[in-house]
């Protein structure tokens, strides 16, 4: 079952993938917002279902994949 701690958990983890892909790729790759915000958005993502697979690896109530 999906509670909402574990909700919170990603999403939180998510936003925060977001915020520090945007700024590597805009500051560091030098390409413009649009791409940086759409690289950004992908690796949010992709944090959000390693999220919940990672309650079938690590703890069942985080996102996290260790125990």
């Amino acid at each position: 079952m999906i509670d909402q701690k574990l909700i919170k958990d990603v999403l939180e983890r998510a936003l925060w993938t977001a915020v520090q892909t945007f700024i590597a790729v805009y500051a560091v790759g030098g390409v413009d917002q649009a791409k940086a915000a759409a690289t950004a958005a992908a690796a949010a993502g992709l944090s959000v279902v390693k999220g919940f697979a990672a309650t079938k690896i690590g703890d069942k109530d985080s996102a996290a994949t260790l125990k």
